[in-house]
């Protein structure tokens, strides 16, 4: 209910390195940050983790974040493809989920760690495991153990809360405590869907002139399965 709420209402937030909330992962976010624009020596960055702690927003965040430098990002979902062929040397590549990586797939992200390392670009890759524990090829294994590697952590719900309410107040809205428990309890619980749902219920409120409460939020999805009946 929460997820159609979300898309009736408002669009879901695009990932940014701005918008990702890092808890303990503020070292990864900072090594992106310089990988986007440059900064720093380091060229290669790996991270790793469950699913929620954030690896794919990050990445698309740093393609994002890349701004006139040729950026790239793959997706390494089964049925999706890593060209090597024309990908410049010099831009941002960024690969995600590793692990789903099939055959030829491995071969080509293998040739675009090396034609980044004669080059003067930068590519950052994730998975669900350290670079050492993944059933990939031993060469591929090897690559990704190049540089940087940062295991990123979930937030937990204290931080989740936390971040919700500074969201809300940063857009003056009156968030009760209610509110946070129920979408903690019953919404998707990655930061993205979150906030999402936070600025689609602003946006409700104000709609209804009345105040982001827990029965305005029932209210919402109430309408929601009306729209959708």
């Amino acid at each position: 209910m929460m997820r159609q709420l979300l898309l009736q209402l408002a669009p879901p937030p695009e990932p940014t390195l701005d918008n990702y909330v890092p808890g303990r992962n503020g070292a990864a976010l900072q090594a992106l940050r310089d990988l986007a624009r440059g900064a720093g020596g380091e060229r290669f960055v790996y991270l790793w983790g469950e699913p929620g702690s954030g690896r794919s927003h990050l990445l698309r965040g740093l393609a994002q974040a890349a701004g006139a430098r040729k950026a790239l990002y793959f997706s390494g979902a089964p049925g999706a493809r890593i060209v090597a062929n024309g990908v410049p040397d010099d831009g941002v590549i960024a690969v995600d989920n590793v692990q789903d990586l099939a055959a030829g797939d491995q071969i080509a992200l293998f040739d675009l760690y090396n034609c980044v390392r004669a080059g003067g670009g930068a590519l950052a890759a994730s998975g669900d495991a350290a670079p050492a524990q993944l059933a990939l090829r031993a060469d591929l294994r090897s690559r990704l153990a190049w540089g940087l590697a940062f295991q990123l952590h979930p937030l937990s719900d204290a931080e989740k809360a936390a971040a919700l309410r500074e969201h809300a107040r940063a857009r003056a809205l009156d968030l009760g405590e209610d509110v946070i428990a129920y979408l903690l309890k019953h919404a998707r619980r990655d930061m993205a869907n979150l906030i999402g749902i936070l600025d689609a219920l602003d946006r409700y409120s104000l709609e209804q002139k009345r105040p982001v409460t827990l029965p305005l939020v029932r209210s919402a999805l109430e309408s929601t399965q009306d729209k959708l009946a």
